[in-house]
């Protein structure tokens, strides 16, 4: 399935959290979405790789996605060489994404910062030709470069370089986030509390966002970043 935007995410729940907004308001456009998380989260405080799954799941359905796959790297120690390279490079050209959606530039999660740089570099590395990739049944791929990579913002503040309204959609992503209900204030869980545990966490999420709203007059946004200069040819698609 060709998608026109696919959305790297280091761990489960980072897309949801991040930029699950702009995930359900280009689907309402028509556009095919989808996401592909690098770790099951299994160094996660809480919950079980098997609980994320089926959160994830959940999730899925709650956005309507076109498709969704983990590549199951390893959380905390995946990195930046030939062989997690050639899974992702495999992943873009199965897609075939005019647009990638990436982790952030700088955050507080190592594994956010890795995953972003990994993502920038198969988007290149899956336009050369002389690297060869094969579908699961031997087939080989064709080269593939997404036009645009964009990094969501996470957890630590970021300039954006443009902000997208998610006005109309802060009800469904903030019911996506809800979808992973082991990893967030959850008074009768008696599980170990975590970073994302605590009640303020998601009041934080909705702050953010709301602050991104605001700076370009909307009620909700959510902000991005690009490596490469933006150029338009409508002013008028501008806020």
């Amino acid at each position: 399935m060709k998608l026109d935007i696919l959305v790297m995410a280091a761990h489960p729940d980072d897309a949801e959290l991040s930029c699950s907004g702009t995930i359900c308001s280009h689907i309402a456009q028509g556009k095919k979405v989808g996401i592909v998380d690098f770790t099951r989260g299994e160094l996660g405080t809480r919950g079980t790789p098997e609980i994320r799954l089926a959160e994830s799941e959940a999730a899925t359905k709650i956005l309507g996605i076109h498709a969704r796959e983990n590549l199951g790297f390893r959380d905390g120690f995946f990195v930046n060489d030939e062989a997690h390279l050639m899974k992702l490079i495999a992943t873009i050209r199965r897609y075939k994404p005019e647009i990638v959606l990436a982790n952030a530039i700088f955050d507080r999660h190592p594994d956010h910062i890795k995953g972003g740089e990994l993502a920038v570099d198969a988007c290149f590395k899956a336009g050369l030709r002389m690297i060869e990739t094969f579908e699961e049944d031997g087939s080989p791929q064709q080269a593939w470069r997404p036009k645009n990579v964009y990094h969501y913002i996470q957890d630590r503040y970021v300039q954006p370089d443009f902000i997208v309204d998610i006005t109309p959609y802060w009800e469904q992503k903030e019911a996506s986030i809800r979808a992973f209900r082991s990893q967030f204030y959850d008074p009768k869980s008696t599980e170990p509390n975590s970073y994302l545990s605590s009640p303020e966490f998601l009041k934080f999420i909705e702050a953010r966002n709301r602050e991104m709203g605001h700076a370009i007059g909307v009620t909700f946004g959510e902000g991005y970043t690009s490596y490469k200069r933006i150029g338009v040819t409508d002013l008028h698609s501008l806020l």
